[in-house]
């Protein structure tokens, strides 16, 4: 191990039980913390956030979002039905177009503070 790795180890023995009870008790369980990961899995592809990105403007079909992408209309359906099985992304259909939007608030939430970090984050580099 090398000496930068070893100063953020914790020296002490002593255990804090009333740290650990409470963490035990106001965590989220393991069952709600798969589920987390599973869909931020979500956002940890490029083509699937340039997706979420360009239907917080709009609602698109896939048409649009190939189009805006420079990708195939195959790779984009690939990605909105990886999106709308999460339940990131729903559609509604108009003839024979179907238009694909943001689920709702709580996505543009996430994505808006994903970004806002990134964006911090690099000011402070």
């Amino acid at each position: 191990m090398e000496k930068d790795e070893k100063e953020f180890l914790c020296n002490c023995t002593m255990i804090h039980e009333d740290v650990i009870e409470r963490a035990r008790r106001e965590s989220a369980d393991d069952d709600t913390l798969y589920y987390m990961s599973e869909f931020f899995r979500m956002f940890c592809d490029s083509t699937r956030l340039r997706i979420i990105s360009a239907l917080m403007l709009s609602e698109m079909c896939v048409c649009d979002l190939s189009a805006l992408s420079g990708m195939s209309q195959s790779v984009i359906s690939h990605h909105l039905k990886i999106l709308r099985q999460a339940r990131v992304i729903k559609f509604r259909r108009d003839g024979k177009v179907v238009y694909y939007s943001i689920c709702d608030e709580h996505i543009r939430l996430i994505f808006d503070q994903g970004l806002t970090h990134i964006l911090e984050s690099a000011e402070k580099a």
